[in-house]
């Protein structure tokens, strides 16, 4: 199922997404409107809207977001790191979480701000210390992620709170995709639709269990908490003006145009 968050005539609801969004697909991609939140038991209520009618939002507002730095060794080999002993963890806020088609605001403290396509993990209830054989049952499922990063300010300053934590330096979206197997996926990232990345999540150092096992040990991780689980090779700059996609197979395309800050 495609669980996407809306909002219509000033109202923020979930909703399936029915349709088909493969090349040449015949109709309207509608959603079905959910009675409650997909982190418990719920039911579509019949009530249907087309998508083009609501405006999409971020598919979750997270507690926390916790990011994997240098997870596929491409990656680490172009930015001259070594792959590091234990996953590389940090933080991005809340407010750093946009919607697909929400701006990416170019802040005014750097000059040299990257894209980062990712996979995306939704974890689907509270949870802790989770043993490997658990971790699909803690996952509500996969959607798109943008790492945006300040690249200037990441190499001169320490922590990485401000490089990746500005406002809208974390896009999610276009909906969760719960029935997927994430194991060995296309990644692709292009910038005004030339093709800068392009990998598979199979080339991850650590795979999405190993991640959720590792950040659990630490912290509680709870509903519509986000991991982002590391971005392959090919990184570059993003320029205002620019629009930036990141597609990941079996989920969809998340879509994002770069502006000045006003």
């Amino acid at each position: 199922m495609r669980i996407a968050r809306f909002s219509i005539d000033g109202n923020v609801a979930f909703g399936a997404v029915e349709g088909s969004t493969a090349p040449g697909a015949e109709g309207e991609l509608v959603l079905d409107i959910i009675k409650g939140i997909p982190f418990a038991d719920f039911e579509l209520s019949g009530t249907k809207v087309p998508l083009s009618k609501v405006r999409l939002l971020p598919p979750v507002l997270p507690n926390k977001v916790v990011a994997v730095g240098r997870n596929y060794a491409e990656h680490a080999a172009e930015l001259g790191n070594e792959l590091p002993e234990a996953p590389i963890t940090f933080f991005k806020p809340s407010t750093s979480v946009v919607g697909s088609g929400d701006p990416i605001v170019y802040p005014s403290f750097s000059q040299d701000v990257h894209h980062e396509a990712e996979l995306a993990v939704v974890i689907g209830r509270m949870c802790r210390e989770v043993p490997k054989e658990r971790v699909k049952d803690v996952i509500l499922g996969y959607t798109c992620a943008n790492d945006v990063t300040a690249r200037d300010v990441q190499q001169r300053e320490k922590q990485w709170a401000r490089a990746k934590g500005f406002d809208s330096a974390c896009p999610l979206g276009p909906w969760i995709e719960t029935d997927l197997d994430p194991a060995d996926l296309t990644i692709q990232c292009t910038v005004n639709g030339e093709q800068r990345q392009l990998g598979r999540t199979s080339d991850m150092v650590r795979s999405v269990e190993d991640l959720v096992v590792h950040i659990s040990e630490a912290m509680t991780l709870l509903p519509g908490d986000v991991i982002l689980t590391g971005t392959p090779a090919g990184v570059g700059p993003l320029n205002v003006g620019d629009e930036v996609a990141v597609t990941i197979e079996g989920i969809g395309t998340l879509t994002n145009k770069v502006i000045k800050r006003g």
